[in-house]
């Protein structure tokens, strides 16, 4: 068995040591597959947008790539709750645009307001809406509307479909996809606060 120190530092064994520890918070035993990264970041205007904001970061999978694809003088806020991925991304991005902060997501508009930054141009999470309470659920997803800019999105990636009728009570347009290439397979929700071209659930 790997020791806690090993695991610490490679992200696959975090990750899956800390599905076993909190199988309710991750949803899933191992990391999004690139097929899903490339779905979840496919809606960003990278060059318009400046303030970017990630639920649930866990070993950084998706935010590297965020960080790759990144305006020079955008910043990116990671909100997690699990201490151990907090720890882990500390000692390994060391980017000046990036910061993780151990916290709730419910808390995003006093986390940006704390930094100065108004509002968020893009929200992305991958955190189980389904496993959580009713009243977190709600929580969360008012204060990410309440918190995007009027021409920005909030980028939701699922193993359960249970969050659509809460994103479409606070979204005006809401557009699903579905990403089979990943385990589980995934459905991936773009939020805007106004109507786009397409309507919602289009």
């Amino acid at each position: 068995m790997p020791s806690k120190s090993r695991s610490r530092h490679n992200p696959v064994l975090l990750f899956g040591r800390n599905f076993l520890k909190h199988p309710r918070m991750l949803g899933s035993v191992i990391p999004s597959s690139r097929f899903l990264i490339q779905q979840v970041l496919a809606p960003v205007d990278w060059n318009r947008a400046r303030v970017l904001v990630e639920f649930g970061p866990g070993v950084g999978t998706i935010t590297k790539d965020i960080l790759k694809k990144m305006h020079p003088q955008a910043r990116l806020i990671a909100i997690e709750m699990n201490q151990d991925f907090v720890g882990y991304l500390r000692e390994t991005i060391h980017d000046p645009r990036f910061e993780v902060v151990n916290g709730s997501a419910a808390d995003i508009g006093t986390v940006l307001a704390d930094r100065g930054l108004g509002s968020a141009d893009y929200v992305f999470s991958g955190i189980p809406f389904s496993t959580m309470p009713e009243d977190v659920r709600v929580s969360i997803v008012q204060s990410t509307a309440d918190a995007v800019s009027k021409d920005g999105a909030f980028v939701v990636y699922q193993f359960s479909p249970k969050v659509r009728s809460y994103l479409e009570r606070a979204f005006a347009s809401v557009d699903v996809g579905f990403q089979a290439l990943n385990v589980p397979p995934a459905q991936v929700f773009v939020c805007r606060p106004h109507r786009n071209g397409n309507g919602r659930g289009k």
